[in-house]
C-alpha cells in the first residue's frame, strides 16, 4: 500500500458527517482523506509528513459561494483595504502613507469593503480630509454600490469638469459654482462608480499573476479553499480569465475555482451567451477550475441594485420578454444559471419567467439559483424550492443594515434574508461574502454575522428567529456552498473518500466568545492534500510565496483584511486586529474592532457622516 502523504493527529476535528462528527486524525493520499482515527494503521513512508495539532480545531475548508475572485485578484496588489480597519483616523494615516508611496500615474484605490460602521469615529471620510491626505496622487475611494469620493487629482485624471454631463443612472456632485466636488452618486446604478475606477491605470500581467497569488494566500490565511466566482462588471471572458487559466496551468492554484459567465453587453446578452456557448460548457475543466455556468447577470433589464440609500428600482417592462429569451437558451442547452436578486418584487417577476420556461424546458435539475434574496417572501421560497432551484446568501447586511433600517424600519429588517426560514422550507443554501466591492471577504465577519444577527457596526438586526447555530452557520460555509458548483459528493465534509480541504484554526470556532468569531483565521491551510498557508506553531510548513509586486504595493505595506502589516508596526501592543481594547468617549463605548457596545441612534446619512458623530477619540 503505498504510504500516505500527510498525518495529522490529536486534533479536535469537526467532519460535520452525521456519521462520524468529530476526529482526532486525519490521513491524506493523493489530495484525498484516506482515513480518519486510524493513523496507527498506515505504513509512513520516508515523505509522510506528521503535524501534531495540539488540540487546535479543523473544519472543512471553507468555500465562498459569491466571490469575485478573478477580478479581485486581478486588482488586489493595486488597492489599499480598509476592511477591518476600526477608525476613520488610521484609514486616513494609511492613505497619506500610500499616497506617497505611489508612483505617477498610479492611483491609490480603497475598493469597498468597509463602512463607516465599523469606524470608532462613525462617520464617512470628507472630500476636504481626502483631499489633505493626498494633494498631489489621485485617489479613488469606493463606498458599498452608493458611492465613490475622488481628490481633485482623479477629478483631473478621470477629465471631470464642470461640462461633464452626468451619465446615465449616475450623478456628479457639484458646488454652487457648478464644479464637481469628489462626489459620485449611483441614481439608481452603479455603472458610474464601476465606470470611473476602469479609467485608472492597470497592472501588467507579470503582476495580475503575482496579484492573484496573493489574493489566494489571503484567502487561505482565513480558512478559504473553495469559491464560486460570480463574474462581474468589466470582467470580460475569455480576455480577463487568462491569468487565473495560467495558475491553473502551472499548478499554482491555491483556492477551487468554479466560475460563471456574467454577460457585459446591454441588450446584447443573448449574442454574449450563444459565443460563450460555442467556446466552453459547463463542467469543462477539473476539479481545480471549472465552468460553473451562466451569471449572475442574464439581462440588464433585470438588474435590482441594493442601494438602500436610493429607493427601490423600478424594472423596466421589457425585462420579461427579455429574460425568457436568455434563460429559454440557457435550458435548452442545459446550462446552470444564477440571477443576482435583492428585492422580492424583483424575484416575483424573475419566477414568473422561470415557471413560463419550465413549462416548455424543464429547469428542476438544472442546479440555478438566486444570490442575495435579502427580502424574498415564503410563497416565493415555495416557489423556488418546486423550481428546485437555490439561494446563495451573503453578509451584505453586516455592512448596509444601518441603511435598510433607515429606509424601510427594524421591523423589515428582521427578514434579509430570512435563512432560518429558507432552510425550514427545505431549500439549498450556500453561504458567501459578495466580495470584494460591497462586503469583505472574511468569511469569519460572515459566519459572525449569521450567528449573531450584528452588523459589523454593532445593530443587531435579527431575532433569535432568525439566526443560526454555530454549526448550522458552518454547513452553509461547506456543505451548503458545495451544492452550488454540483460538488456535494465530493467537498463540504471530512469523510474517507472527500477532498483533503480543510483548515486549522486560530481559535475554536464552536466555543470562543461570540465576538472573537470576527478574529478568528487559519493558522494551517490544506488545499487537495497541500498545505497552502501555515504560521504560529505551524510556520515551517509554510509555503514560499514571491515578494509583492509591485514593491509599491499597498499589499507590501499593509498586507489584507485589517491591515495586519500596519497594526504591525504602529501598535504593537494589538498586532492582530480583532482583540479587543476598549477605552471609553461618553455615552460611546469604543474597541479595537470599531464595534460600537451601546446600540446607536441612526439618524440621517450623509457625506459627513450621521447624528452622534461629533466624538473626536478613537479606538487606541
Amino acid at each position: 500500500m503505498k504510504a500516505p502523504d500527510l498525518i495529522l493527529h490529536n486534533g479536535r476535528i469537526a467532519t460535520l458527517d452525521p456519521q462520524k462528527p468529530r476526529a482526532r486524525d486525519l490521513t491524506i493520499q493523493d489530495g484525498r482523506i484516506v482515513g480518519l482515527d486510524n493513523a496507527q494503521s498506515f505504513s509512513r513512508g520516508d515523505n509522510t509528513v506528521e503535524i501534531d495539532l495540539d488540540g487546535r480545531t479543523v473544519v472543512p475548508g471553507l468555500n465562498d459561494s459569491h466571490l469575485h475572485l478573478i477580478r479581485g485578484g486581478l486588482n488586489y496588489n493595486l488597492e489599499l483595504r480598509w476592511d477591518g480597519v476600526p477608525s476613520l483616523a488610521d484609514a486616513l494615516r494609511m492613505l497619506k502613507r500610500q499616497a506617497a508611496r505611489t508612483p505617477a500615474p498610479q492611483w491609490v484605490r480603497v475598493v469597498g469593503s468597509w463602512t463607516e460602521f465599523q469606524f470608532a469615529e462613525r462617520r464617512m471620510p470628507t472630500i476636504d480630509e481626502i483631499n489633505a491626505a493626498a494633494p498631489e496622487t489621485p485617489v479613488f475611494i469606493l463606498h458599498l454600490y452608493c458611492r465613490a469620493l475622488l481628490n481633485r487629482t482623479a477629478l483631473r485624471a478621470c477629465g471631470y469638469t464642470r461640462d461633464t454631463p452626468n451619465p446615465p443612472g449616475g450623478e456628479i456632485q457639484r458646488d454652487k459654482n457648478g464644479e464637481p466636488t469628489g462626489l459620485l452618486i449611483a441614481r439608481p446604478n452603479a455603472n458610474i462608480l464601476y465606470a470611473t475606477l476602469a479609467k485608472g491605470p492597470k497592472l501588467p500581467p507579470e503582476a495580475q499573476y503575482n496579484s492573484t497569488r496573493h489574493f489566494m494566500r489571503e484567502l487561505n490565511r482565513l480558512g478559504i479553499t473553495s469559491c464560486i466566482d460570480a463574474g462581474g462588471g468589466f470582467q470580460n471572458y475569455p480576455e480577463d480569465y487568462e491569468i487565473v487559466r495560467q495558475l491553473h496551468q502551472n499548478d499554482e492554484l491555491t483556492v477551487r475555482i468554479a466560475y460563471n459567465l456574467f454577460t457585459q453587453k446591454p441588450k446584447g446578452e443573448k449574442e454574449d451567451f450563444a459565443r460563450w456557448m460555442k467556446m466552453t460548457k459547463p463542467g469543462e475543466g477539473d476539479n481545480f477550475y471549472k465552468v460553473n455556468g451562466a451569471g449572475e447577470m442574464l439581462v440588464f433589464s433585470a438588474a435590482d441594485f441594493e442601494d438602500f440609500l436610493e429607493p427601490r428600482p423600478d424594472l423596466p417592462p421589457s425585462l420579461e420578454g427579455e429574460l425568457k429569451e436568455v434563460v429559454m437558451m440557457l435550458a435548452s442547452n442545459r446550462w446552470p444559471f444564477r440571477l443576482h436578486a435583492t428585492y422580492n418584487e424583483s424575484i416575483e417577476r424573475f419566477l414568473n419567467v422561470f415557471e413560463e420556461v419550465h413549462r416548455e424546458v424543464p429547469i428542476d435539475r438544472l442546479g440555478w439559483f438566486f444570490d442575495h434574496a435579502e427580502t424574498v417572501t415564503d410563497r416565493n421560497i415555495e416557489r423556488i424550492r418546486a423550481l428546485g432551484g437555490g439561494i446563495a446568501i451573503q453578509h451584505r447586511m453586516a455592512f448596509q443594515g444601518e441603511y435598510f433600517v433607515e429606509r424601510y424600519g427594524a421591523n423589515a429588517a428582521q427578514r434579509t434574508p430570512p435563512i432560518r426560514r429558507m432552510l425550514e422550507l427545505g431549500v439549498p443554501v450556500g453561504a458567501g461574502t459578495d466580495a470584494t466591492r460591497v462586503a469583505n471577504y472574511n468569511p469569519w465577519n460572515s459566519l459572525y454575522w449569521m450567528v449573531s444577527g450584528r452588523t459589523v457596526g454593532g445593530l443587531e438586526l435579527y431575532p433569535e428567529t432568525n439566526r443560526l447555530s454555530r454549526e448550522e452557520a458552518l454547513r452553509l460555509y461547506t456543505q451548503g456552498s458545495a451544492w452550488f458548483s454540483r460538488d456535494q459528493e465530493r467537498k463540504g465534509t471530512l469523510g474517507v473518500g472527500q477532498f483533503a480541504d480543510f483548515a486549522v484554526l486560530s481559535d475554536d470556532f464552536f466555543s470562543v466568545d461570540e465576538e472573537r468569531i470576527k478574529s478568528i483565521q487559519s493558522v494551517l491551510t490544506v488545499m487537495n492534500g497541500r498545505i497552502v498557508f501555515a504560521t504560529e506553531d505551524f510556520s515551517s510548513h509554510a509555503p514560499p510565496l514571491p515578494p509583492v509586486v509591485p514593491d509599491w504595493s499597498p499589499v507590501a505595506e499593509f498586507g489584507g483584511y485589517g491591515a495586519p502589516g500596519y497594526y504591525a508596526q504602529n501598535h504593537s501592543a494589538c498586532a492582530l486586529p480583532g482583540h479587543i481594547h476598549t477605552a471609553t468617549c461618553g455615552s460611546h463605548s469604543l474597541s479595537h474592532s470599531g464595534i460600537l457596545r451601546r446600540p446607536a441612534r441612526i439618524g440621517l446619512l450623509t457625506l459627513g457622516g450621521l447624528w452622534g458623530s461629533g466624538c473626536d477619540c478613537f479606538a487606541f
